[in-house]
Parts: C-alpha cells; sequence; structure tokens
C-alpha cells in the first residue's frame, strides 16, 4: 500500500469536570467524550523525498513541526523504529481551527493510524495511544472514538454504552479562546456546579438521550462565556428551538446542542446563522452490529 485516505472525526465533551491540578501543572479530568461526523479529510501517500511534508487547504496553518500531525509523523517513525523514506500528507479541514472540538489532535490521530496501515507496522492500539498522548491530551481519545470516559489527563479511556440517535448542531463563534488562560483562571475551590458524570453513565445504559442531554455541563464554560457573551446567546437560541440540552465544548468558544427533531434542528441552524458563519447539523447514528 502507497497512499491511504482517512476521516479525523471531531470530539464534544458531553460533559467535563476538571477534579484537581497535578504536580506536572496538568489538570485529573472527568469527561465523558462522544465523536461525531464533521471530520477532516487525510491523505497519507509515500515517497522518496525522505522528508515529512504537509499541506493543507488552510493558509494560516502550519505546516512545519509547529503542526502537530507533522509532530505525530515524526514520533510514528521514531516509534516504529523506520527511517523517514518519505511521506506526503494533505490534510483537508472542515473541523474549525482552535474550536474546542480536538481538530488538531484528531489530525494528529489520524495521521498516527494512516501510518500504521500504510506501513503495516500493526502497533496495537494501546501504543498508539501511548504515543499520542506525548502530543496532546486528546489525541488518545481521537484515536479510540466512540462514546467514552476519559480521566487522567484524558487518556485513560474507558468505552461507554453508545449515545443514541440524534442530531448536533455545533456553533463556532470566531472569538480566540487560549486554553492555557482558561485553565489557569479556573479556581476549582469556587467551582459551583459540577457534572452528573454518574447520571451520564446511566442513562447512557438506559439510551436515555434526554437524560443525557439535561446533565451536560462543563466547568470551564463560565469562564470562557465570561468573556464572551455570545457563548450563552447561542445557547439561549438552541434551548429556545428545542434542543434537548446545549453546552460547551472543551475550552470552548465551540457551542453544541443535543436535537431528536431535524425540523427542529435545521430550524436552529438557520437562527444561528443570522448570528455567525460556522453552524453545522451533524446526525449522529449508533453503530449497528
Amino acid at each position: 500500500m502507497e497512499r491511504i485516505v482517512i476521516d479525523a472525526r471531531a470530539k464534544l465533551n458531553l460533559s467535563l469536570d476538571v477534579l484537581r491540578r497535578r504536580e506536572d501543572n496538568y489538570h485529573d479530568m472527568l469527561m465523558v467524550m462522544q465523536d461525531v461526523d464533521l471530520y477532516d479529510t487525510i491523505t497519507v501517500e509515500k515517497n522518496d523525498s525522505g522528508k515529512i511534508r504537509l499541506t493543507t487547504n488552510i493558509d494560516f496553518l502550519p505546516t512545519d513541526e509547529r503542526n502537530l500531525a507533522v509532530r505525530a509523523a515524526d514520533a510514528f517513525y521514531k516509534a516504529a523504529g523506520i527511517p523517514v523514506s518519505g511521506v506526503d500528507i494533505s490534510i483537508h479541514k472542515r473541523i474549525p481551527v482552535a474550536a474546542g472540538l480536538a481538530g488538531g489532535s484528531t489530525d494528529a490521530a489520524g495521521v498516527l493510524k494512516a501510518l500504521n496501515t500504510l506501513y503495516g507496522t500493526n502497533i496495537p492500539q494501546d501504543e498508539l495511544c501511548m504515543i499520542g498522548k506525548t502530543l496532546g491530551a486528546d489525541v488518545p481519545y481521537c484515536i479510540v472514538g466512540g462514546t467514552a470516559l476519559a480521566e487522567g489527563i484524558g487518556e485513560i479511556l474507558t468505552p461507554l454504552p453508545e449515545l443514541p440517535d440524534c442530531i448536533f448542531v455545533i456553533a463556532h463563534p470566531s472569538v480566540a479562546v487560549s486554553t492555557k488562560y482558561v485553565f489557569g483562571k479556573l479556581d476549582l475551590g469556587r467551582v459551583k456546579y459540577r457534572p452528573d458524570t454518574k447520571g451520564i453513565k446511566d442513562a447512557l445504559g438506559k439510551g436515555d438521550l434526554g437524560g443525557v442531554a439535561r446533565r451536560m455541563l462543563n466547568v470551564l464554560e463560565p469562564i470562557t462565556s465570561s468573556n464572551h457573551k455570545i457563548i450563552g446567546r447561542i445557547e439561549d437560541v438552541m434551548l429556545d428551538c428545542g434542543a434537548l440540552g446545549a453546552a460547551m465544548s472543551g475550552s470552548g468558544p465551540s457551542v453544541f446542542a443535543v436535537f431528536d427533531n431535524e425540523a427542529k434542528a435545521k430550524d436552529c441552524e438557520g437562527k444561528l446563522k443570522e448570528m455567525i458563519k460556522d453552524v453545522f447539523v451533524v446526525p449522529h447514528k449508533k453503530k449497528r452490529p
């Protein structure tokens, strides 16, 4: 095999809780994660250049080692003990950049999976996740995907019962959010509301979509939304349109809602597009046996 094309899916935080600050300055997290059918398309092709070459359809993205996808390729070659004979990586991005949707992390995960297949190295998934952890906290989840409980810095993953069929509306306002700033402002002693993670797990076990949606909560949202009031306005529109629940993903600024009715989701899309440009309606279907 000389060439492979894969889709790298965005992630949402159905819940996000921060338990404690660690001595290494990371935080111990407790999150319920969900991948969605909003994806970047990654093409990986061998060549004889002796280099890792990256192109994207986004002009402002770096294409050198500042890009997580390039670092992922380099990490793969080192872990596999393979000399870099040469590879071209092309990423067609659809996931908004710096949006709280793991766009960079899922591209890195996609490159690791693609190279593992392309070279026939058969590195087990748990080992790929260990490589991914060195690149970023969300990369291991993006390798695994599905509905999962994420602990530690996000790398300890436990599969959960799949989220029932639904429709996501994802809105990305064009405001800049610094993850480092958001975590720096987090005062764990003053967090008023925390996600009911056990309740979400129980609802997933029962196939109770409404029970999941009603419990969606992100402890970082008050910090980000205090600086960007549009986040609250987006959620208000979503709920007014009949969403079962709405929340911010990651450190923001993207906001998503869960619907069980396509007409309501499309109505919400129309109203949100009067406010912001990037709005996505993304159906979710459980994987069938």
